[in-house]
């Protein structure tokens, strides 16, 4: 693919991958981007939500009105804290987000904002230090998001995956347009101390480990955070992080440049993949034909003595059905991956760099290398 490219001019690749963007959201199909209205506190009156999920923000996106928690694109030179409890509606199913279908939001059939506070840095630690508090749960977006998609989203992946967790979802600027990849990667970036820095609260005010998932573009996002830590020289909050990348939008020599400055984890990364993302496909467009890493084939053995050797664990998830036609959002069907990941023989796989597939069917984590000897060993 990328000596197909090396002969057009960047104009034309940009062009190109547009397009390409395009194409891959009408086969998506998507509905209206919801608005800030979503994020409104609703009364319950006497409907009683069998689950509420409350959620605590950290973002770089300025308010656009002072002391209500509306966010837009405009960067902040200091974080923005909030707390939301968000109701889970009856009729919801694993992997979706049920959205209103009217201008108002119904908690009987809709997520809804039952309550919510506007916080500062002290109210978020003192919530991670109270008596008995789980572990904190960072969520990092990916490209093309407003606030309350990653808000509600965090709200989905925390009840599907029904694990016990301080869920917090870190919403850098994204401008939550196609066109805007560039201006997203750079919002990313521009987020990456901030990110850095409430990694290092949480580890502190933890006193233990804390978790990090990360997706797409919020994947570069987060090792470039992790690369700040290291150049800082805190290792001390680098061994308690556990983090986990689904269809990190990395190119493939940046993040083996990145990895040499990190070092090996106390505890390896995680990194979800999948061949046939269509999203990465024109991700790698946008960089020339470069590989991206949330695109990695595992069954190739390069890719596998490559993540030994880094010190990364890489896990084929391609065996999930997709959600959509980008085969880009297949982490949203955490409640499969969370009950898989949780057994013990696939914690034990999580704990050793290499190559693994994901078996939705059987519900396992095995390296594609053994099951081929295995297969041959019966012929």
């Amino acid at each position: 693919m990328k000596s197909a490219l090396s002969g057009r001019s960047p104009a034309r690749r940009l062009t190109l991958a547009v397009l390409c963007l395009v194409s891959v959201q009408l086969l998506c199909a998507c509905a209206g981007r919801p608005g800030p209205e979503t994020l409104s506190s609703v009364t319950l009156d006497d409907f009683k939500p069998d689950r509420v999920e409350t959620l605590y923000s950290v973002t770089t996106r300025g308010r656009t009105e002072p002391g209500k928690n509306i966010f837009g694109v405009e960067k902040t030179r200091e974080p923005n804290y909030a707390r939301f409890d968000v109701s889970i509606p009856p009729n919801h199913k694993p992997a979706n987000i049920e959205w209103p279908k009217r201008k108002t939001v119904d908690p009987r059939t809709d997520f809804a904002v039952v309550s919510q506070s506007v916080l500062d840095r002290a109210g978020l630690l003192g919530a991670v230090r109270a008596p008995k508090a789980p572990t904190p749960v960072v969520f990092v977006h990916g490209y093309n998001y407003n606030f309350q998609e990653a808000l509600y989203r965090l709200a989905q992946l925390t009840t599907d995956s029904n694990v016990d967790g301080l869920p917090i979802v870190f919403s850098w600027p994204s401008y939550a347009a196609l066109p805007a990849y560039v201006a997203d990667k750079e919002s990313a970036t521009y987020s990456r101390d901030a990110l850095a820095n409430l990694l290092a609260d949480l580890v502190t005010a933890r006193k233990g480990e804390v978790d990090v998932f990360a997706h797409s573009m919020g994947g570069w996002l987060t090792v470039e955070a992790l690369r700040q830590l290291k150049l800082e020289g805190r290792t001390d909050v680098l061994n308690r992080l556990r983090v986990i990348m689904a269809a990190p939008d990395i190119d493939a020599d940046v993040f083996t440049a990145q990895l040499d400055v990190i070092g090996r984890m106390r505890i390896p990364i995680v990194i979800l993949v999948a061949a046939d993302d269509r999203a990465l496909q024109v991700s790698s467009l946008l960089g020339a034909g470069t590989q991206r890493i949330g695109a990695l084939n595992v069954r190739d053995r390069v890719v596998a003595d490559a993540a030994k050797k880094a010190g990364v664990t890489i896990i084929d998830i391609s065996s999930l059905e997709s959600v959509d036609a980008t085969n880009h959002n297949r982490f949203f069907d955490v409640k499969q991956l969370a009950s898989t990941l949780s057994k013990p023989a696939a914690s034990a796989s999580l704990g050793d760099a290499g190559a693994f597939v994901f078996d939705a069917a059987a519900r396992t984590v095995s390296s594609p290398f053994a099951l081929a000897a295995k297969v041959l060993r019966r012929r």
